[in-house]
């Protein structure tokens, strides 16, 4: 498809689509993964904060400053249609009712957003290999190069 063409209206309401969100523990930090289907290849703003005590509390976000408490403990990393979210040292004093924030540049449709209660307890341990599982263009790059690695063996012998 052409780049150049503009867009129907409806597809640009569709632009930012978070999926799902999902927290879970990886040692004693949390790590919030927020999914979204990317129909556009504007950059994408995020937000992540946390709601207890009926207030909001920004964690970590390039649309608005996130809090002092937060700002040392908290780092996010991008990948293909996934935004996630790590905080340092969790405890019980961080649960609560968690935001992920999703929008993209000069899309006008608005924020889109999930949400989900996050309690220490009920958290289960992240896994390894998620990443590298949703993200198959690795995997296949890693079968790919199993014989290679055995033939550079084989040479050192």
């Amino acid at each position: 498809s052409n780049p150049l063409l503009p867009l129907p209206v409806l597809q640009a309401a569709h632009c930012q689509m978070v999926k799902d969100l999902s927290a879970c523990l990886l040692g004693q930090n949390l790590r919030l993964d927020c999914r979204y289907e990317n129909k556009t290849d504007n950059p994408l703003t995020y937000e992540f904060s946390i709601t207890k005590d009926n207030r909001k509390h920004v964690i970590h976000s390039t649309i608005s400053v996130s809090e002092n408490i937060y700002r040392n403990r908290a780092n996010v990393t991008m990948h293909k249609n996934l935004v996630c979210l790590h905080l340092q040292s969790f405890t019980t004093s961080d649960e609560g009712i968690y935001m992920c924030e999703l929008k993209a540049t000069n899309d006008y449709t608005g924020n889109q957003s999930r949400n989900i209660t996050v309690i220490k307890d009920k958290l289960e341990k992240c896994a390894g290999f998620s990443l590298l599982i949703q993200n198959t263009s690795w995997l296949l790059l890693l079968l790919l190069s199993l014989p290679l690695l055995q033939a550079v063996d084989f040479v050192s012998l």
